[in-house]
Order: structure tokens, then sequence, then C-alpha cells
């Protein structure tokens, strides 16, 4: 009897081969996917469930709620994995092949959801006929306009913007996640050997300062300046400085302001200032070496990296985040 392999969370190679099942249209693939679905809702249900019950005590910290999130993701892998699950695995599942049969024929009759009909486009368009006067019955006919999209501004971030992090499965996408650690990697594993953070820690910071690379400042003429962790230029600063819009919070409001910041040559030399700042600067000095994902995003908000209240709460989520993880294994 061979034992059955329990899924582990830290396992990204099972994630990665998810990925290469999905792309080759492995029919095993739509139940790995669904379990994952079934998994996520799991997980998000537990969440709910910790923070309706009150953690203020003896025993309640930073670590242990960390580590019971940890649990959390880990059991829910576990549930969406057994024989039933909830079930919702298998109505997914279901659905999922139910979209991607062939058409068949229906001896009793039409589908319960019949397909709608493709309709050929008009090559050109029919001729009308309309009265003198340019309207129908007497009536003028009201000029149409379509509608103008308002432009969406993208907030830059800095250490003094930090905006709630891009949403993993939306604005961000995964596409965009994968190619942001594909260039920002080796950097980062070169400033992990000097300051010995982990280089996912580093990856999952320039994710949170530069909304995955989209949000980074650049020059007027749109060249990139590589500032992914909005470090500014101070007085002490000799290089290249490229200005931008930030957000600052003084008293807990946040303020708009242009700032001056550092513009580096490459991601590589931005990681490198970046780990300069941290071993030559008493203030970062718990920061440094730190192993444990919640001990180095407060370590950094207690030092004053940044002035968002929420910084180091958001920085926890990128660095335990499925769109990290995924990424970092492709």
């Amino acid at each position: 009897m061979t034992a059955s392999v329990q899924p582990n969370i830290f396992d990204v190679g099972s994630l990665a081969a998810l990925k290469r099942q999905v792309a080759s249209s492995d029919p095993q693939a739509l139940r790995a996917a669904a379990q994952q679905f079934e998994a996520l809702f799991l997980q998000q249900m537990l969440k709910s469930m910790r923070d309706a019950t009150p953690q203020d005590g003896m025993f309640d910290s930073d670590q242990t709620r960390m580590y019971q999130s940890m649990l959390d993701q880990q059991l829910s892998q576990v549930l969406s994995t057994k024989a039933n699950g909830t079930g919702l695995a298998a109505l997914i599942e279901k659905q999922l092949v139910r979209q991607n049969q062939e058409p068949q024929n229906f001896p009793d009759g039409l589908p319960l959801v019949p397909t709608s009909p493709s309709l050929p486009l008009q090559d050109r368009a029919l001729p009308v006929t309309m009265p003198a006067s340019g309207g129908l019955d007497g009536l003028p006919m009201p000029t149409l306009r379509a509608p103008v999209a308002a432009p969406v501004a993208t907030p830059l971030r800095s250490s003094g913007a930090n905006q709630p992090p891009v949403n993993s499965a939306g604005a961000a996408g995964s596409v965009a996640a994968d190619e942001f650690v594909r260039n920002v990697m080796p950097a980062a594993t070169e400033a992990s050997a000097s300051t010995d953070i982990p280089a996912s820690f580093l990856v999952a910071q320039a994710a949170l300062e530069s909304g995955w690379g989209k949000s980074e400042p650049r020059f007027a003429d749109g060249r990139s300046s590589y500032n992914v962790f909005g470090i500014k230029a101070g007085a002490g600063w000799t290089g290249p400085v490229v200005q931008a819009s930030t957000t600052e919070y003084v008293n807990g409001i946040a303020q708009n302001r242009r700032e001056n910041f550092r513009a580096y040559a490459s991601y590589a030399d931005a990681f490198r200032d970046y780990a300069t700042l941290m071993t030559t600067s008493p203030r970062y000095a718990n920061v440094v070496g730190s192993q444990d994902a919640a001990g180095f995003a407060r370590g950094l908000q207690r030092a004053g990296y940044a002035t968002d209240p929420q910084y180091a709460a958001k920085l926890e989520r990128i660095i335990a985040s499925n769109t990290l993880r995924i990424s970092l294994a492709s």
C-alpha cells in the first residue's frame, strides 16, 4: 500500500508542475486546479474565523499569529485533497469538464443551456431610409456620443507612498509578477548574500514599493529609475535624481508630495544601494539578518523606513501571498 503524499504550502514545485499541466491541457490539471480553488476558499473561511476570535491572550503575539496563519494554509491544502473535501472542488471540476466538452447530440430535445448561435458580421451597413426632417415620426434624431473613459492615475510607490499592494489575482496579474521577479531575482540574490536577509523578502518589499515594477519613479522621457525600494535622494546623494509624486503619512493623515528619488542604471545597482543602506545605517541593525517575515516587516516599520502605519502588514501579506510563491517557482 502506497502512502499518499500530503500537500505542503512550501512545496513551490507542485505549483510549477500544476502550471505545466494546465499549459499542456492535461485532464488531471482540472481536478488539481479545482482543489486549489477549494483550498483558497477554506483558507479565507479560516481567516475570517480567526479574525472574529479575540487574540489578546498571554500567549498571543505577532509570531504566533504568523504561524497560526501558516497552519491554516496547510489545513486548507490538506482538507481540499481529502476524498470528498467540502464538495466544492468536485462541483468546480464538473463545471470545467462540462465547459470543455465538445458539442453533443441531444436525442430528447435541446440541452438545458443551449449555445447561442454566432451571427456573421455585416460587411456593410444596411441602407435605411430616413425622413427629410432627419427624425422618425417627425422627432429629431438624438446625437449619440461614445462615452469617454476617464484616465486612471497610477500612484507611485515609494518609502513614503506605501499604497496597498496590487491584488495578486487582479491588477498586477501573475504575468506581470512573474516578469518582475525574473528581472530582480538575480539582484535580490546578490543583496541577500550581503544582508543575510532572504531574497524572497527583498523581492516582496520591492514589489510593495514599486507595485510589482509598474509604479517605480520614471524620468520625464519615460526612462526607468530602477528605484524599486522608494529610496529618496537626500543631501548626501551625488548620483542621478528623478522627481515623482509620493504619499506621506503625517499623524496618520495621507499627504501627496513631490519628492526627489535616487535613480540607478540597473536593478542590480538599486539592490546594492539598498543593501548598503541596510548594513551601514544603525537604525536597521535589527533588520539585517532577519529570517522571520513578521520580524523583518515590523523591524522596517519600527526603524522608520516608511510612514504608512499599515506598511508592515502589507509587506507580510505579499511575503505570504500565492502570487510571490508561484512567481518564485516559475
